[in-house]
């Protein structure tokens, strides 16, 4: 196996708009794929409790970019629908976490689930040339996916270490 690492290939500004298109597309087509029965703030804080573990409301809020008060009231109503908890923080007691339930541990991979299956069913009708192409981008858009979390923690890390300032 060759483990040499290559040096990332140059493209221009119009190649790399054409395949964010793309993606965005793809990923505005997830978004309408799913029920109505939650705001998109709503399933994008579940999903990031999924993600990331318990976390405080101030650092939802600026994940999810909303106000803490939006935040507060958004948890409030998850909580009302078990699927989610609050409770201390063990490393400050004065700090509340927010938490999935197993309820929500459910609903989150529930959603998942329908969602990867949607898009299977797709794929599978695609000509053998275009699944092979899919599949070998596999890699590059679990990379961008990283790249994007790796920007979201430290904006994250950022907007905490500038409220502690405050405070």
């Amino acid at each position: 196996m060759n483990t040499k690492l290559r040096a990332p290939r140059m493209i221009g500004r119009g190649e790399s708009l054409t395949i964010s298109r793309a993606i965005y597309g793809l990923v505005a087509a997830a978004v309408r794929s799913q029920p109505r029965d939650m705001s998109l703030t709503s399933l994008s804080t579940l999903a990031t409790l999924d993600l990331t573990g318990p976390r405080r409301i101030t650092d939802l809020a600026a994940s999810e970019g909303v106000t803490q008060p939006s935040m507060t009231a958004l948890v409030s109503t998850l909580e009302r629908s078990r699927l989610v908890e609050r409770r201390r923080d063990p490393s400050d007691g004065r700090v509340a976490l927010v938490d999935l339930t197993l309820d929500g541990r459910d609903f989150v991979r529930a959603r998942k689930h329908a969602g990867v299956e949607v898009f299977a069913r797709l794929i599978e009708d695609l000509p053998a040339d275009e699944i092979d192409a899919l599949s070998a981008a596999v890699t590059a858009i679990t990379h961008v996916q990283r790249l994007d979390e790796d920007r979201r923690n430290q904006s994250n890390v950022l907007s905490s270490s500038t409220q502690q300032t405050r405070s």
